[in-house]
C-alpha cells in the first residue's frame, strides 16, 4: 500500500483504524478449545514469539496517545499500564490509580495514584506524570485519536504528590472506561521530552515488559520489566512478567501465520482464518483462546448526503438486497455471527431487540426501485434518467479478515436487485481523502472501543473528523448521542443509547455485518495467554512448559 506522504503519522494510524480495526475488544466469555494439558506451575524464563498481523507497513509507532492500529495496540499494552482497568460486567478495576471519587455533577474525577510505580527510565510515576499524559491528549497535534477519549477534558489539579483531580467542562460518562484503553496508557514524561517526534520508537511506560529494538515493519523486541509490582485487578499474579522475553514478528500473511505456528518459528499467533480456526478447534497440539471484540461492528455506510443515497427508501432497498446470514456464513464458516447493530453484543447499551429485525426481501427491493423510477436495463442494472445504479465501494485494507470476499458476496446479491457495486481500490492517503470531502458512494469499516459512546464518534454532525466516516446529519440522534455521553447512570445511558441504535438501524444510516471474535493459537508448550476485556492478548502471565 502506497501511503500519502503528506500524511502525519497520526492521522496514518487512525485512518488504519477505520478500516482495519474491526479485529479488537470484548466482554463476552472469552473460550478455550482442545485445552492443553497443563504440567506444573507457572516459572520465569524464556522467549516467546509472537507472531501478529501487523500490516504491510513500513514502521511502527508504539505511542499510545497517537495509534489508533489496532495491532500497535497489542505490542503497545505489553509496554504500557492505564490508570484502570476494564473487568467482565462492564466494572472498573484498580491499575494505576489505587482508587477514585467522581463529583456528584460529574465534573471532577479525583485519584489516588500508587507510590511504588517506577517508569522504564527510572523516574517516578506520579500525579505530576499523569497530568503530563493527560494535558498532552488535549493537544491534537499530540494526540489526534486519543483526544476523543477524554471528552471534554478541561485541566488536571495535582492535590499531592499521588492525587489528581481531573476536570471536565461537561459530564463525559465513558471516561472511565476509557481510562482503560491502551490509547490512553500512560507514558514517561521524561521520554517524551528526551525522544521527541521520536518517541514512538522509543516507547517507555511502566508496563510489565520494556522496550529494547525493533526492526522497522518487521519485528519488536521487549525484554521482562524486573520490577514489575503492580499488576491490574483481576490478573492472574502479581509482580514480575513470566517470560524472560518477548518477540513480536509481523507476519500480515494470514497462511504464513498460521504456517509459522505448525513448524515452530513462533509459539503464538493472532487473528487466525476462519478455515484454520476450525481445524485447530480440534487440534491435540495447539490450543485456541477467543474472544469477542468490543467495537463498532464492522458496517457498510450509504453515503447519505449524495444521490440517490440521500434517499432512505434507495438506502433500505440496497439492505433488503443483502443476504448478510449467508454472505457471513459463507465466509466465516460460523466462526463469526452475524451483527444487528453498530455495537458489538457485549457493549453496555447494546440492544437485542434489534436481532432478526429484517431480512433479505429483493422482491421489496424491486419493487421499490420500481416506484423511484429505477427501471431495469438490458444488462439487469437499473438505470434512472439516463445514469446507471451504480454504488462505487471506496477501499484501501485489500482483503484483511477477508472483507473483500464478503463484498463480492455483497455485489452478486446487489446485482440481482439491479444494483452495480464497483470496487475503487486507492491508497490510504487518497481513501482518507475522499472520505473526507464526500466524495464516495460506499464505505466500510469499524472501531474499537469499550464504551457505546463509539456511536458518537462516528455517527455525531457538526464536529467532523477522521472518525466521521458517515456523513449524514441527523438532530434527534445528535441529541441522543450527546445526552447519552453526558449521563449519570447506566440504565440512563443503556435506554438512550438502544433509541440511537434503532434509529441508526431504521433509517439505514449503516448496515452491520458481523460481529468479530479475537483469536489466539498457542502451542500446548506455551501457557497462560489470556485476552483481556477489550479483547487483546495478555501476555505478563505466559509461562513456557
Amino acid at each position: 500500500m502506497r501511503l500519502d506522504p503528506r500524511l502525519g503519522l497520526p492521522a496514518l494510524m487512525l485512518s488504519l483504524c477505520l478500516v482495519a480495526c474491526g479485529k479488537h475488544g470484548g466482554e463476552a466469555s472469552a473460550s478455550q478449545s482442545a485445552n492443553p494439558v497443563v504440567v506444573g506451575k507457572p516459572h520465569s524464563g524464556g522467549e516467546l514469539v509472537f507472531a501478529f498481523d501487523g500490516a504491510s507497513l513500513t514502521q511502527f509507532a508504539l505511542d499510545p496517545h497517537k495509534s489508533a492500529f489496532a495491532p500497535h495496540a497489542r505490542v503497545i499494552r505489553s509496554i504500557f499500564d492505564s490508570l484502570v482497568v476494564l473487568l467482565p460486567g462492564h466494572r472498573i478495576g484498580p491499575w494505576l490509580a489505587k482508587s477514585w471519587e467522581i463529583s456528584p455533577d460529574g465534573l471532577s474525577y479525583t485519584f489516588h495514584l500508587r507510590d511504588d510505580v517506577k517508569f522504564h527510565d527510572g523516574t517516578r510515576f506520579d500525579a505530576v506524570a499523569v497530568k503530563f499524559n493527560l494535558d498532552r491528549i488535549k493537544e491534537p497535534k499530540n494526540a489526534l485519536y486519543a483526544l476523543s477519549d477524554i471528552g471534554g477534558y478541561q485541566a488536571s489539579r495535582v492535590v499531592d504528590d499521588f492525587t489528581l483531580r481531573v476536570e471536565f467542562a461537561q459530564p463525559y460518562a465513558p471516561f472511565l472506561a476509557n481510562l482503560s484503553k491502551s490509547s490512553l496508557g500512560i507514558v514517561s514524561p521524561a521520554a517524551v521530552q528526551k525522544y521527541g517526534d521520536q518517541f514512538p520508537l522509543h516507547p517507555v511506560g511502566t508496563g510489565p515488559f520494556r522496550f529494547t529494538s525493533m526492526a522497522p515493519g518487521t519485528e519488536i523486541a521487549l525484554e521482562r520489566n524486573p520490577d514489575y509490582q503492580w499488576s491490574p485487578s483481576g490478573a492472574a499474579h502479581n509482580g514480575p512478567a513470566w517470560l524472560d522475553r518477548l518477540t513480536f514478528k509481523n507476519v500480515p500473511e494470514e497462511a504464513t501465520r498460521v504456517a509459522v505456528l505448525e513448524n515452530g518459528q513462533a509459539g503464538a499467533v493472532d487473528l487466525i482464518p476462519p478455515q484454520n480456526l476450525v481445524q485447530l478447534r480440534t487440534s491435540t497440539k495447539f490450543h485456541l483462546i477467543e474472544r469477542e471484540l468490543l467495537n463498532h461492528n464492522y458496517s457498510l455506510y450509504l453515503n447519505s448526503r449524495r444521490e440517490p443515497w440521500s434517499d432512505e427508501r434507495v438506502r433500505k432497498a440496497f439492505r433488503l438486497s443483502l443476504d448478510v446470514d449467508a454472505a457471513v456464513k459463507t465466509i466465516y464458516l460460523g466462526t463469526a455471527r452475524r451483527a444487528w447493530s453498530p455495537l458489538s453484543p457485549s457493549l453496555l447499551g447494546y440492544d437485542a431487540s434489534l436481532e432478526g429485525g429484517w431480512k433479505q426481501d429483493r422482491a421489496a427491493a424491486k419493487h421499490a426501485l420500481d416506484d423511484l423510477g429505477w427501471k431495469p436495463g438490458p444488462d439487469g442494472i437499473r438505470v434512472k434518467d439516463g445514469k446507471r445504479l451504480t454504488v462505487s465501494f471506496l477501499d484501501a485494507q485489500g482483503n484483511r479478515e477477508k472483507r473483500l470476499d464478503l463484498i463480492t458476496i455483497f455485489r452478486r446479491q446487489l446485482h440481482d436487485s439491479g444494483f452495480d457495486l464497483k470496487i475503487d481500490s486507492e491508497s490510504l492517503g487518497a481513501w482518507i481523502e475522499k472520505t473526507q470531502s464526500g466524495e464516495f458512494d460506499l464505505v466500510a469499516g469499524s472501531l474499537f472501543a469499550p464504551d457505546p459512546d463509539v456511536l458518537q464518534r462516528i455517527y455525531a454532525s457538526g464536529r467532523p473528523t477522521l472518525l466521521s466516516i458517515f456523513k449524514g446529519a441527523d438532530p434527534e440522534l445528535n441529541h441522543l448521542l450527546e445526552a447519552g455521553s453526558q449521563a449519570l447512570t447506566d440504565d440512563e445511558r443503556v435506554h438512550l443509547y438502544q433509541q440511537a441504535q434503532r434509529l441508526i438501524v431504521d433509517k439505514t444510516y449503516s448496515i452491520p455485518t458481523y460481529v468479530l471474535i479475537y483469536s489466539v493459537a498457542a502451542a500446548n508448550r506455551v501457557q497462560g495467554i489470556s485476552v483481556d476485556a477489550h479483547g487483546f492478548p495478555v501476555l505478563s502471565d505466559a509461562w513456557l512448559q
